[in-house]
């Protein structure tokens, strides 16, 4: 309502204009698909056609807008091998998701440990940070050094960093030692590693860490409440089945497969839900 001050015969009277308002409408959720490969282990039996038909399979439906490989992504050659083995899984990476213009990003696995001046060479930094995309800035994936079973520094010291303004998806190979982990004992990190990576993270983050995915445990695992304390809406994954390499069985099945994950941001409220996808 607006009140109006008119003059008449030298008298003020306030007469009363009413108007509607038009009503607010709200942006429409966003949902932003991408899907996440581990353990591809290229060049170990016939990883590198099981890790072509995952991958044909993951972008070819639901728009993906991204593909994380969750480090091991070729197996244990070294020399002229392993160079061949990483030029391998570039060439497939590159064939199927450079046609639909789908970004990805690898992490570095325990196999490839001792040679990362190859990976490097195929697939970028061993660590860092970008913008997830379709997120217009507003989440940022970070991957990070694990692979010879601790976090290197320069991987903790970018936690450390990290900006309350902004909210994480975080990758690793090998996976952390969360409450209840049921995998491999022997394919997770120590308690100590464990505690470093979380303690690393500034508290006015922790809320802003939407999920962590892992690897290296050749199997599936979730875990989707209080992975660790002060992480109380922190989901946690386990994504290391995707090869031809000592796929195993798990509480949710057998058989090799990947991930799926839809992140919907709406009014700056982040939700992911996540699904695995068996062959």
């Amino acid at each position: 309502m607006q009140l109006r001050l008119i003059r008449n015969n030298q008298k003020l009277s306030k007469v009363k204009l009413f108007f509607k308002s038009k009503p607010v409408r709200k942006a429409a959720a966003q949902v932003i698909n991408f899907t996440i490969i581990g353990d591809s282990h290229v060049g170990y039996g016939n990883g590198l056609s099981i890790y072509k038909s995952l991958l044909s399979k993951a972008v070819k439906t639901g728009n993906k807008k991204f593909v994380i490989f969750g480090g091991d992504n070729k197996h244990g050659s070294t020399g002229t091998a392993a160079d061949v083995d990483y030029k391998a899984f570039k060439d497939v990476a590159r064939g199927i998701l450079g046609t639909k213009n789908i970004p990805f990003k690898a992490s570095i696995g325990n196999w490839e440990d001792n040679t990362r001046v190859l990976f490097k060479k195929y697939l970028g930094n061993v660590l860092g940070q970008m913008n997830f995309p379709g997120t217009n800035g507003k989440v940022k994936y970070v991957w990070l050094d694990n692979a010879p079973g601790k976090f290197s520094f320069a991987s903790i010291n970018l936690l450390k960093k990290l900006d309350p303004n902004f909210y994480y998806i975080i990758d690793c190979h090998w996976p952390l030692k969360v409450k209840g982990i049921t995998v491999d004992p022997t394919h997770v990190l120590s308690q100590n590693e464990t505690d470093h990576f979380f303690n690393a993270i500034p508290s006015n983050v922790r809320n802003n860490i939407i999920a962590i995915f892992t690897h290296h445990a050749h199997t599936f695992y979730e875990k989707l409440t209080n992975i660790y304390p002060g992480f109380t809406k922190t989901k946690f994954y386990v994504c290391g089945c995707s090869g031809a390499y000592q796929c195993k069985c798990s509480s949710s099945g057998c058989g090799r497969g990947y991930y799926e994950a839809a992140l919907t941001i709406n009014n700056n409220q982040f939700n992911l839900t996540v699904k695995g996808v068996k062959s």
